[in-house]
């Protein structure tokens, strides 16, 4: 078993173009001892944003905390605290901040995502 606390996992920022004001920690990982998936919690500051980019992996979402806009494809979605979502592999996505506050939200990728 491995257990942990957010507040000692190392916060990066995400570097992809037209990325702003979102940042990176990396939970559940290889280095932990994960075989199938990661997890990872992404914090976007009042405005951050999430590039449009795709993956050959699929997503899982869950929303923690503030509100903002998630697409995949064609759709867009307004989230909040408690929304989760499921974006397929090879699909188009991006994401922004539109509260008032942080948005964080946990994203679970398989292994094959890890570089």
């Amino acid at each position: 078993m491995f257990a942990g606390h957010v507040d000692n996992v190392k916060k990066e920022e995400v570097k992809m173009e037209g990325t702003t004001g979102t940042f990176i920690q990396w939970l559940i990982s290889k280095e932990q001892g994960a075989e199938n998936y990661a997890m990872r919690l992404f914090t976007m500051e009042q405005g951050g944003k999430i590039a449009k980019h795709q993956h050959p992996w699929e997503h899982e979402i869950f929303v923690l905390e503030g509100e903002g806009k998630i697409g995949a494809g064609e759709e867009e979605v307004q989230v909040r605290a408690g929304s989760f979502l499921y974006i397929p592999p090879n699909v188009v996505h991006w994401y922004e901040n539109t509260g008032s506050g942080e948005m964080k939200f946990l994203c679970i990728i398989p292994m094959k995502g890890v570089q």
